[in-house]
């Protein structure tokens, strides 16, 4: 008797326990991943773009240590850079990593090359010269610290928002500010999205992997997005939205939608040394455009944000007002007593459910 009762003991004990640690978080925080399309001479040689993951409750007390916002903040960006002295990631707050300015009210509505590097330089003097000498501002062939302000003036960015807890929040905090930051940067195989899936692997264990399929065992932006719309799918009290924050338009030509590894092949150069190469891969990467690239994250109707509608990505999701979000169903998962549950609590319980049914 005592050996059939100890499963369901040991179910009761982590269903208080995970009682215990999600019912001190009486409120969600939010979290977006930014793709961002690719620009310029090297958006054309490596149309993948980049991305970033944003985070409403979380803010840079400066720029390699992160905190808890205080009210009336918009939270921060982090990300990995290549070519930034030695950091492996940085945090910048929203509103100067889109547009180089710290209060949405003075946001251009149009630019040239000329206004940027002047919000840039300001920003830069007032904020990020604590980064280091060393630390350039970037040329045609290297990045810099340009590249941590103003990414609106280059690119357009899409945003897919999903719900967080605080308690998530605070144990990234925490890892990150204790974690050695030092760069890891590795073009092919420990790039931005690669930190971007590190990071989206803290708050769900063991869901964004790295596989042969697609992109050639590479992690590119538009493949990141794509796992996580349809985990969202799965796990609809993520509540999943995807907004559009335009390019300010003046500075450069208009950003190119992100492309997968075996679209790049498709649509550059790239195929014909990896032919002569290796005949094989680029056989397979080529299977793979026609078999599994022809996807559309991002609906044609998709909202878009203006500055001084940023405010929507810190607010708790609307399914029924977006379209993207009624289309992969989500909604808030909730108690039998009505009251929401918060995402990383809604998957909890459910394994807690499939736990206590296997020792029934």
């Amino acid at each position: 008797m005592l050996l059939m009762r100890a499963p369901r003991t040991l179910v009761s004990f982590l269903g208080a326990l995970f009682f215990a640690l999600f019912s001190t978080s009486c409120c969600h925080a939010q979290a977006a991943l930014l793709m961002e399309e690719p620009y310029g001479f090297f958006g054309t040689v490596n149309p993948t773009g980049h991305t970033a993951i944003y985070f409403a409750h979380i803010c840079a007390e400066t720029p390699t240590k992160l905190r808890r916002c205080e009210p009336g903040e918009m939270g921060a960006v982090i990300s990995r850079y290549g070519n930034i002295d030695h950091y492996d990631w940085l945090a910048i707050p929203l509103i100067p990593y889109l547009y180089s300015v710290e209060d949405d009210a003075v946001v251009p509505t149009r630019v040239d090359r000329a206004t940027v590097n002047r919000l840039r330089n300001e920003y830069y003097e007032a904020h990020l010269t604590d980064l280091g000498e060393h630390v350039s501002r970037g040329s045609f062939w290297r990045g810099g610290w340009s590249q941590l302000i103003g990414a609106a003036y280059e690119r357009r960015v899409y945003a897919f928002r999903f719900e967080t807890t605080e308690a998530q929040d605070d144990a990234l905090i925490e890892l990150l500010n204790d974690k050695k930051n030092v760069s890891h940067f590795q073009l092919l195989f420990n790039n931005c999205s690669d930190f971007s899936r590190w990071v989206l692997n803290q708050y769900f264990p063991r869901t964004f992997r790295r596989g042969v399929f697609p992109d050639a065992g590479m992690t590119t932006p538009k493949q990141i997005a794509h796992k996580l719309e349809t985990f969202a799918k799965k796990h609809p009290e993520m509540q999943l939205q995807i907004f559009e924050i335009p390019q300010i338009p003046g500075n450069r030509r208009s950003s190119r939608a992100n492309k997968s590894i075996s679209e790049s092949l498709i649509t550059t150069g790239y195929a014909i040394p990896i032919t002569i190469i290796n005949p094989y891969l680029a056989g397979c990467l080529l299977a793979d455009y026609i078999l599994r690239s022809h996807y559309r994250l991002v609906p044609k109707d998709t909202p878009k944000l203006s500055p001084d509608d940023l405010i929507a990505l810190t607010l708790p999701a609307a399914p029924a007002e977006n379209p993207v979000s009624a289309s992969v169903q989500v909604h808030s998962a909730a108690t039998a007593d009505g009251k929401a549950v918060l995402p990383s609590a809604a998957i909890a319980n459910s394994v807690l459910k499939e736990a206590a049914a296997t020792h029934e």
